[in-house]
Order: C-alpha cells, then sequence, then structure tokens
C-alpha cells in the first residue's frame, strides 16, 4: 500500500513558524515516528511552496498510488487549480490541517479543496496526519 503526504507553503518551516499554533517539531522527524507507527504502509512526503508543483506531484501520483494526504496550508482557502486536480485524479484524497482552521480567522474556515476530497481532518496537530493514514489503513482502499 503506496501513500503520500503532500504539504503546500510555509509547512517546511514547521518546529519553527508559529509554534504556539503549529507546534515545535519538524516534519521530517515526525514523519520518521509516523513510519514507524505503520510498518506495513509505504509512505512517501513531498513539500512545496509552489502551486504548480502541488498540481504537478497530485497529476504524477493520483492514479498509481492507494492514498494521497494533503495539507495545502493557505492554498487550500485560494487554490481552484489545485482543488481542480484533485477532482481530475483516482486516488482518494483526505485534506488535512494541523490547526483548527475553524477557530481561527474567517478566510480560513472555507477550503475549495474539502468537496474533492473524501474528508477533511482538522485541528488534532500533527496528529491530524496519523488520523488520515489510520483511516487509510483501516480502510485498506484499494488503488482504483
Amino acid at each position: 500500500m503506496k501513500y503520500i503526504i503532500i504539504n503546500g507553503p510555509n509547512l517546511n518551516l514547521l518546529g519553527k513558524r508559529q509554534t504556539s499554533i503549529y507546534g515545535t517539531k519538524d516534519f521530517e522527524t515526525y514523519l520518521d515516528e509516523l513510519s514507524k507507527c505503520f510498518p506495513n504502509l509505504s509512505i512517501e512526503y513531498f513539500q512545496s511552496n509552489i502551486e504548480g508543483e502541488i498540481i504537478d506531484k497530485l497529476h504524477k501520483v493520483g492514479f498509481s498510488y492507494n492514498g494521497i494526504i494533503i495539507n495545502a496550508g493557505g492554498y487550500s482557502h485560494t487554490s481552484v487549480s489545485i482543488a481542480d486536480a484533485i477532482s481530475s485524479i483516482e486516488t482518494p484524497v483526505v485534506e488535512v490541517h494541523i490547526s483548527n482552521i475553524y477557530a481561527r480567522e474567517e478566510f480560513r474556515h472555507i477550503s475549495l479543496l474539502s468537496k474533492n476530497c473524501i474528508g477533511v481532518i482538522a485541528g488534532f496537530g500533527l496528529k491530524s496526519y496519523e488520523l488520515a493514514l489510520q483511516y487509510f489503513n483501516e480502510t485498506e482502499i484499494e488503488k482504483k
């Protein structure tokens, strides 16, 4: 079973950026921990601050992976193009947010991606990624 986590803008600064919201752990350290929790899953990671690179990655993996977990950061609220890319692929996508976007600024309350994803997990810190992988692992969603 092959999965990928795709993180968008500014998530390369986890552990350094707004630690009161995003915590003190960098994502690479967390990814190592996550991989140990799910030794039976192949988990890849991709991060970009560039919208087009995120779209290219969705196109590349969206027909061959078992699941995609995406935290598009600020693009969640602005990118029609990433939303279109998600709706154009076959691989199921779970949208995650580290913070509770509904408890933050009003513009963050709307995600353009959500309607094209099988589910949304928000507000559980880095554990949001684990919850998404747990869903995929327990439901054993097979590639179409």
